[in-house]
């Protein structure tokens, strides 16, 4: 369906990128450059150029290498690739035939970067990647790049080397006269389970079986077991024999505890980090550093995975069960799957760390595919906190109900007053920002609508303002009801700002005044730096009460905090997004985790759960401590109804002015692969709205695709992609759209 208007617009984009800048881009019949070199260059995937442009040059450069070329008007960065990219390598359907050209006729090669090609193992890494989620293969190869190398040119490239190559030099001068080496032998004692698991990984092949890549281990270890310690001893290894080190965590707040760790212990190594955190200038000097050999350490967010590394010896991927490792725009690729790709490409170990691990990790781990270890046992003998339950049903009204409701149960400000007259620190959870999800008039029941999203504007009381949380649309908070002139606007529902004002009348702090209470949210922590810097003040005991949301519950290790109290987590209990739960149990156990990390505290260290659900079996496994039993129930109910891990789903999501406009898409969409659908194991469910319908006045639609059978959904989705570009042409109302591959939302 589509196919000869496709291939029309293929050959005609060809002609653009090949032909249409004849100014500087046609050489002078007299030039000796006879080569024809395949390069790749960003190009959308919609383009349908998915593979390598051939350009001219006086030799055949090296796969890997990094070139400037002139694209339409443009000089881009391009890569050369492989002689010869397979279609599903690519992303595309099998090329059309070009008419045959003499290499004259063909535009050069501007310059060559005088740096070491990408290696073989990165770009496989980069085609597969292409492949497997649906992109172009240059658009994603130049996309995993810095930037401000896309910019370089061979001047400005050799400069910046120089001045590594010079820092580097005075690194090492200067570990070396500070007589600075791997502390191997100053790490902490090792416990029982740190110890059997380092003998256990000793062994990269963990039988007598054939050689081959090292199976990835799971390391199943509970909050405070020491896994990072593990990490630790692991690196020392693979250093030792002059390997490089990856380790990547979920989130940029969590980068900069384990830095300091990593920078103590390899005092005389170079570290780097790779995560949006960093300037321009930073990027890419440190992706150089890592690419040129020169680093010996990259800790890094999800885009370290696409990092060049020629002398990769380890990957640890900590918190792997952790969304955020799902990049959910451009290329939807997930950063845990591709580290595991990844070591078996290169066969280097891959370690999954995690108290809670992803469904589909546990049943890799359950069926052999992973090897599994455990650390079920705290340092220092430590117990995890007593879990005890508050039952908002039996709560008064103000507290359980209304809207004005607190959420703060007696014994909830009881045991928090108690741990600030001990000394003591108590971290309370509520993953909403913001004072109120919604402000309503008392009198028509007129509610703070996003006038762009189907969404609420949130009331934020410190600045007096309604924003969306999807768009950023803002507005000053009005004096009266824009559509009755009441004056009574109340707020209806509790953010973290909210529950702060309504902690301070309610305790005392130990000098008597007010309790010092901090608040870290998405709204406190805008400004750089400002959230290390509320993080210290947490270490250094200048706050007794902490709120926050998701972003302080899971990885830090705040040695004062002996109570852990979730709020107010009831509402990912009945939702129709089936991953909820998994991820609500995560969350709350990595929550729980924060208290009692000291062990002289561990005995009476605490989690509150208030809910109106007590016996629901999720709160029932938080109250035990108990992942398996948890795991086990999620798995059981998801076989029953064929969801993942059982199942391999795909999400063609649509962007577009009018509702009909998205529907007219997806519905051509669905026709398109029928003819595919039927020699597979494959379903194809009806179109529906997307949880938030509406975003910045664009209607977003979505369709799924299931099937048992990965390769079987592959296959669909590689003879789809091109009939999809086909239609793209025909409806030129749709904005934007795009597949997900195993997406972690629908």
């Amino acid at each position: 369906m589509g196919k000869p208007q496709n291939l029309k617009r293929i050959k005609a984009l060809l002609a653009v990128a090949q032909e249409l800048d004849s100014c500087g881009a046609a050489a002078s019949t007299s030039s000796p450059a006879q080569v024809l070199n395949p390069v790749v260059v960003d190009l959308p995937h919609h383009s349908g150029l998915g593979g390598a442009l051939s350009y001219r040059h006086t030799e055949r450069l090296a796969p890997g290498t990094l070139v400037q070329v002139p694209l339409g008007r443009r000089e881009v960065m391009g890569l050369v690739w492989d002689p010869e990219v397979e279609p599903e390598q690519h992303g595309g359907q099998p090329e059309p035939p070009v008419p045959a050209a003499e290499p004259m006729a063909l535009k050069a090669v501007s310059s060559v970067l005088e740096l070491p090609p990408l290696s073989a193992h990165w770009r496989g890494l980069v085609s597969f990647a292409a492949d497997y989620y649906r992109r172009g293969l240059g658009e994603l190869a130049l996309s995993v790049l810095p930037p401000e190398l896309r910019k370089a040119t061979p001047a400005s490239l050799a400069r910046r080397g120089a001045r590594l190559a010079k820092s580097r030099a005075a690194a090492a001068a200067s570990g070396a006269a500070a007589g600075l080496a791997d502390r191997a032998a100053d790490g902490p004692s090792l416990t029982p389970e740190q110890a059997a698991v380092l003998r256990v990984l000793a062994d990269p092949s963990g039988d007598d079986g054939p050689a081959g890549p090292p199976p990835p281990v799971l390391l199943h270890g509970a909050t405070g077991s020491g896994k990072t310690e593990v990490y630790l001893r692991l690196a020392e290894r693979a250093l030792a024999r002059g390997q490089q080190v990856l380790v990547m965590v979920p989130e940029i707040n969590l980068t900069p505890q384990l830095e300091t760790r990593l920078r103590e212990r390899f005092a005389g190594r170079i570290l780097v980090t790779l995560h949006s955190g960093l300037t321009p200038a930073q990027r890419v000097n440190h992706w150089l550093q890592a690419h040129l050999g020169q680093a010996d350490l990259l800790l890094g967010t999800r885009l370290s995975v696409m990092a060049s590394l020629p002398r990769l010896g380890l990957i640890v991927v900590d918190e792997e069960h952790d969304p955020s490792y799902k990049q959910q725009e451009g290329a939807r690729y997930s950063a845990r799957d591709l580290a595991v790709y990844r070591g078996r490409l290169e066969g280097v170990p891959v370690i999954l760390g995690s108290a809670t691990p992803s469904l589909e990790t546990w049943r890799h781990a359950q069926q052999g595919r992973y090897r599994l270890l455990r650390m079920p046992s705290r340092v220092g003998d430590g117990a995890l906190p007593k879990v005890e339950l508050v039952d908002l049903s039996l709560q008064p009204r103000s507290v359980a109900g209304g809207a004005g409701g607190s959420l703060l149960s007696t014994a909830l400000v009881a045991a928090v007053q108690q741990r600030i007259d001990r000394g003591e620190q108590s971290l309370l959870l509520l993953n909403r920002r913001g004072y109120a999800p919604v402000l309503q008039c008392g009198a028509c029941r007129w509610k703070s609508e996003c006038p762009h999203c189907s969404a609420w504007r949130v009331f934020h009381k410190a600045d007096r303002s309604l924003r969306c949380h999807h768009c950023g649309a803002a507005q000053r908070v009005p004096r009266a009801c824009p559509d009755c002139g009441n004056l009574d606007l109340s707020a209806i529902g509790r953010g973290t700002e909210r529950l702060e004002e309504q902690l301070l009348p309610l305790l005392r702090g130990r000098d008597g005044g007010p309790a010092r209470i901090l608040r870290i949210d998405a709204d406190t922590t805008k400004r750089a730096g400002s959230l290390q810097s509320q993080l210290a003040q947490v270490h250094e005991g200048d706050v007794e009460v902490l709120v926050g949301t998701q972003m302080v519950a899971k990885g830090h290790d705040f040695r004062r905090v002996t109570l852990v109290a979730a709020v107010n987590p009831d509402g990912a209990l009945f939702t129709s997004d089936f991953r909820a739960p998994e991820r609500l149990f995560a969350l709350l156990m990595q929550a729980a985790g924060r208290a009692g990390r000291d062990a002289e505290q561990a005995a009476h260290s605490r989690m509150i759960i208030q809910t109106a659900y007590p016996t629901h079996p999720l709160v029932q496994a938080l109250r035990h401590h108990d992942y398996e039993a948890f795991a086990a129930s999620q798995l059981q109910e998801r076989e029953a109804v064929g969801l993942p891990p059982f199942s391999h789903l795909a999400v063609l999501r649509v962007e577009a002015r009018t509702v009909e406009a998205a529907q007219a898409f997806l519905t051509d969409a669905g026709a398109a692969a029928h003819e595919a659908l039927q020699a597979r194991d494959l379903s194809i469910y009806p179109a529906v709205p997307a949880p938030v319908a509406r975003v910045a006045d664009l209607q977003r639609w979505q369709m799924l695709l299931e099937s048992t059978s990965r390769p079987a959904l592959q296959a669909v989705l590689r003879q789809w992609s091109p009939q999809l570009l086909a239609l793209r042409e025909r409806h030129r109302s749709v904005v934007r759209w795009a597949l997900d591959v195993d997406p972690l939302s629908l």
